[in-house]
């Protein structure tokens, strides 16, 4: 059943094309500015980049709803800026900060805004994968038309929940698209050390549609997420894509020297840049000119400064709330 996916009926117009080419820059200068904190020393504790992954969250959140459901990773900053998060409560979460979307209590790995459908971030490897599959069952026993998509890493494919929840989805015919972003590595090991076969065929076992999938390519994603999804929506159950991507800097912000790969790989892969890819395209197509690239580029910078001084002026939440919205309880 793996196969490359259709184009949908639907194609993105030039004022689409220009909203998701300046999502995936609003994600990349993000990404870039909570790097540059960090090593100032400004955001504590340990982030994940997601710089060279930003093609698959924007093209896969273009076809969603407000109301329907992601689930992200540690690396989830994308996943929560493309399904709509705003730039200063983002920013104010990773400083630890009362105006963050957690106030300033999860941090990089646990962002949720629920008010759009992101029910969170997650730190354990594989984790949300029972959330999103939970979602999906709800849509569907309440008549929503809602659909899940939980986004998790390659190296999240071994955990045997996963085997679980694709074959309960399966049964079920669930509305949830399972999105693997295939970065090459776990951590530190490269993935065809650890895992075994043809990626797609995990989820032909289950009789779910897989597809292998350019992540580097923004509108190969947005099509295989407009295809996906269009099944969920007709009740005709579950998709796994397997979008193969890549992570320019380390695993986690401290992980500067990547002695585990080699410096003409990165600069490859970075040939495939999701970006000036499709700048290219919106270039050639006539639908954008230099100078507008640029004045976006320059919008979404002064975005970028107005986010961070947002943060910075936020209060940190009081000493009284401590035990507040960590945990849940009966007087909760």
């Amino acid at each position: 059943m793996s196969t490359t996916t259709s184009t949908p009926s639907d194609q993105p117009d030039a004022q689409f094309l220009q909203r998701m080419y300046s999502q995936m820059v609003s994600i990349r200068q993000f990404e870039e500015k909570v790097r540059e904190l960090f090593e100032r020393r400004e955001i504590p504790g340990i982030t994940h980049l997601s710089i060279g992954q930003e093609a698959v969250p924007v093209g896969i959140c273009a076809v969603l709803d407000d109301d329907d459901y992601i689930t992200s990773t540690h690396r989830g900053h994308g996943h929560c800026l493309a399904k709509g998060a705003d730039l200063g409560r983002m920013f104010a979460e990773l400083f630890g900060k009362v105006d963050g979307y957690c106030r300033g209590k999860g941090g990089s790995m646990h962002i949720a805004n629920q008010d759009v459908g992101n029910l969170g971030a997650n730190a354990i490897v594989g984790g949300s994968m029972a959330m999103a599959t939970g979602a999906a069952l709800s849509a569907q026993l309440r008549e929503t038309e809602q659909v899940a998509v939980c986004f998790f890493g390659d190296g999240a494919l071994n955990q045997g929940i996963l085997l679980e929840v694709m074959n309960m989805a399966s049964i079920w015919k669930l509305p949830v698209i399972y999105a693997c972003e295939n970065n090459a590595y776990g951590e530190y090991t490269a993935t065809e050390k650890v895992t075994a076969g043809q990626i797609t065929k995990r989820g032909d076992a289950f009789g779910i549609p897989s597809f292998d999938v350019d992540g580097m390519d923004v509108l190969q994603v947005y099509e295989a997420a407009a295809d996906a999804v269009a099944r969920a929506r007709r009740g005709d159950g579950p998709s796994f894509l397997v979008l193969e991507t890549y992570r320019y800097f380390g695993h986690g912000i401290n992980d500067v020297t990547r002695p585990y790969r080699t410096r003409e790989e990165e600069d490859q892969w970075r040939q495939r840049d999701p970006i000036e890819r499709l700048k290219a395209h919106l270039l050639d197509a006539g639908h954008v000119t230099s100078d507008q690239l640029d004045e976006i580029h320059s919008e979404i910078g002064q975005a970028m400064s107005a986010g961070v001084q947002f943060a910075r002026d936020s209060d940190f939440p009081s000493l009284q709330e401590v035990a507040q919205h960590v945990y849940a309880n009966e007087n909760a």
